[in-house]
């Protein structure tokens, strides 16, 4: 097996496009050699915690509202084409996403870290829901078949505060400064939202390479 780790952050459109194109090729490819792990990236770590209004935020990010709108016109062609569902009507808050992180750390160790990145994504982008309020991510959780209560009250702790924000910083020293990023077998750096043939491709490099090495 390889292990594929995922550097992402679950509001960013681009790490949701990215998995996307990720899942297709792996559905392509059943037999693929990937142990899959999601690690954190806090897009906006100076967020408040209760987050801000996301039209304010997209705004004072890009120059006003035409700046957002041309900076997020390629995101737009490049999730139809993936067939990611975005309804940016929707979302109403830019959260702060630290606790999210938290929760995605805490799935892995119940080997649900996939369905909770799904579900994260999919409350975030599909449903419009704040995945930075603690209600939202216990339903995360319940959804997912983890102890919601036990998360509700580990959420109102600093529970792996400090173990999510060294690993966030862990991924700047390395050089990471956008996501997704992907990293192959803990060596070879895949930046951004790769397209499903090029996956393929990669998994069936990895194949050709493992085999040889039989």
């Amino acid at each position: 097996m390889v292990k594929l780790d995922v550097i992402s952050d679950p509001i960013c459109p681009w790490c949701y496009i990215g998995k996307t194109n990720l899942d297709k090729a792996l559905a392509d490819m059943p037999d693929h050699p990937f142990v899959i792990e999601w690690h954190p990236f806090q897009l906006n770590p100076d967020m408040p915690a209760e987050g801000m209004d996301r039209r304010a935020y997209l705004e004072g990010k890009f120059g006003g509202k035409d700046g957002a709108v041309r900076a997020y016109a390629p995101v737009v062609e490049h999730a139809e084409k993936a067939g990611a569902v975005i309804n940016f009507d929707a979302i109403k808050r830019t959260p702060n996403t630290i606790d999210a992180h938290r929760l995605i750390h805490w799935a892995g160790i119940e080997q649900r870290q996939l369905l909770v990145v799904d579900l994260l994504f999919k409350a975030y982008f599909v449903d419009g829901r704040d995945i930075g309020d603690h209600e939202v991510l216990c339903d995360v959780a319940d959804t997912a078949e983890m102890d919601a209560s036990m998360i509700k009250r580990l959420l109102e702790t600093d529970s792996d505060l400090d173990d999510i924000r060294a690993r966030d910083a862990h991924s700047r020293e390395m050089g990471v400064n956008s996501v997704p990023t992907f990293i192959v077998a803990n060596q070879h750096a895949v930046p951004g939202a790769q397209p499903p043939e090029t996956w393929v491709q990669v998994i069936k490099d990895i194949q050709a390479q493992l085999e040889a090495a039989e």
